[in-house]
């Protein structure tokens, strides 16, 4: 597994970033039992300035977000690998072989504050958004209420087998 993280504002972290990023991609990966090993992610870290422009000329929302997710594949159905085609070069980098997941985008500012006001680290924040945005990446969404409990419960499971809980430090 190939992951790159540029860090744009150069935030400090009380911990790894880059390693519980890695982690946490792993172990979304394994939990959905993604069958390609050789996969890259791209995660850039930004702030609130720098995710609404991201949200704006993406997603046309003129506004600041926790974090964005941009698939490079299309699901028949959530974590449903079946329509990926071997060495299709949309979705394979040619030179590499990676299968491109896509890219993920991180508030710092969120991931502080919102760990301020869940009364969990921020540690335990950029994993819970790197989850999540992961799941996007396999195709899992969270526009309906039975969506939403899927991701949810899912997101939950993958930080608990790490053991990054809201009470972890």
């Amino acid at each position: 597994m190939t992951f790159y993280v540029e860090n744009e504002v150069e935030a400090s972290f009380s911990f790894d970033a880059e390693e519980v990023i890695g982690t946490v991609i792993r172990r979304a990966l394994e939990s959905e039992a993604f069958p390609y090993e050789n996969v890259c992610v791209n995660v850039l870290i930004t702030d609130n300035e720098g995710i609404r422009e991201y949200n704006r000329d993406y997603r046309s929302i003129d506004q600041a977000t926790d974090v964005l997710s941009f698939p490079n594949l299309e699901y028949p159905a959530p974590a449903d690998y079946s329509e990926i085609r071997e060495g299709d070069p949309e979705v394979f980098d040619p030179v590499t072989g990676d299968l491109v997941l896509g890219d993920v985008i991180l508030n710092v500012n969120r991931i502080r504050s919102q760990a301020a006001e869940y009364g969990h680290s921020e540690k335990r924040e950029t994993a819970f958004l790197v989850a999540h945005s992961l799941l996007h990446l396999l195709g899992y969404d969270h526009m309906e209420d039975g969506e939403r409990i899927v991701m949810e419960e899912k997101q939950e499971a993958i930080l608990e087998s790490l053991g990054i809980t809201r009470t972890e430090g």
